[in-house]
């Protein structure tokens, strides 16, 4: 009993040690503010937070989130390879395929993909 204790506080006092000597030898300086303040794409956190939102920057940012779960939604279709019928298997790729780029076609020709107007 008294030999796990003894351990557990030589740990503890290690530890204590260890994060003290390096809150002392890190270089971290108070002085800037731009860099001590959180950063969010693509605000400047000095400026008003009542500036205009950027609807390019949302639409860019929605269809990326869109495909990448579609991502996610493809990886069974690549498991599932070996344990279905392989024409099944083609029909059902195919068409999600196929809703992938008809909707990435109308995001085009909507201009959501073109950043300047």
């Amino acid at each position: 009993m008294f030999l796990s204790m003894s351990m557990i506080f030589i740990f503890l006092f290690i530890a204590t040690i260890m994060m003290l000597i390096c809150s002392i030898i890190s270089k971290k300086t108070f002085m800037d503010r731009e860099k001590n303040s959180p950063f969010e794409c693509g605000f400047d956190p000095m400026n008003s937070a009542r500036i205009p939102f950027s609807m390019h920057f949302f639409l860019i940012a929605m269809i990326f989130l869109i495909f990448d779960v579609e991502i996610t939604l493809i990886f069974p279709l690549i498991l599932i390879f070996n344990l279905s019928i392989i024409k099944n298997w083609l029909i059902i790729n195919l068409f999600f395929m196929f809703i992938l780029l008809l909707g990435i076609y109308h995001e085009w020709n909507q201009g959501a993909l073109n950043w300047t107007n």
